[in-house]
């Protein structure tokens, strides 16, 4: 692995997300849908259907948007390598995502399980019944923390792992408020990291500025 490549991957962040690939397509394999859902779903108390509520804040654009442009604030980040990088890192995502969703158009739980007992829902968590695969929350909070995780400096990279939770987090968030299934976040999980990190590879090739200090 060359010295570029190697300022590509935050191993605190990359490490633990391929343990969940490794579990989380054991867990596919071995379990059912409903299986899946259920065990995280009807799981709940009132501090977590209020945490959860909020934590999947991290993968929606209100949020990811206007902290990536606050850093340009700082100097490091002040010029149009981290820009074009953080722009595409949303867009390109987004646009797969959006893809998948209308292509397949799979129903949400709200529709597969309508009216089955056990299943947890509160009047204020939106009703979304179609375009479940892949979650877009999700999709969104993988490229966001692992952009950030890429843009640590070599003494703060630790804190990769913590961006990596949180991440993991909002995948949780989204089974246990109605609105994906497990395979929806885990593959959703795939796309967010693995293309964050490809282009993030190939914009660092291209710009001496992106990492100027």
């Amino acid at each position: 692995m060359n010295n570029r490549l190697h300022r590509s991957v935050n191993v605190y962040f990359v490490a633990p997300f391929l343990i969940w690939v490794i579990v989380g397509g054991i867990l596919l394999m071995t379990l059912s849908k409903a299986t899946l859902f259920f065990g995280i779903n009807g799981h709940y108390s009132h501090f977590a259907d209020v945490f959860m509520f909020y934590v999947t804040w991290f993968g929606q654009a209100e949020i990811i948007i206007p902290f990536l442009l606050f850093l340009m604030v700082f100097r490091k980040f002040r010029n149009w390598g981290y820009f074009i990088t953080a722009l595409l890192c949303n867009i390109i995502p987004f646009f797969i995502q959006q893809g998948l969703k209308y292509w397949l158009n799979e129903p949400r739980p709200r529709t597969l399980y309508r009216g089955m007992p056990g299943m947890h829902f509160l009047p204020e968590w939106p009703e979304l019944f179609s375009s479940s695969f892949p979650s877009g929350h999700t999709v969104g909070a993988f490229s966001f923390f692992c952009l950030l995780s890429l843009l640590l400096d070599a003494r703060y990279r630790i804190f990769g792992l913590l961006f990596f939770v949180l991440a993991l987090f909002v995948a949780y968030s989204r089974i246990y408020l109605t609105a994906h299934f497990f395979n929806d976040v885990y593959f959703a999980s795939i796309i967010g990291t693995v293309s964050t990190t490809l282009i993030y590879a190939f914009m660092e090739k291209r710009t001496t500025s992106f990492n100027r200090k």
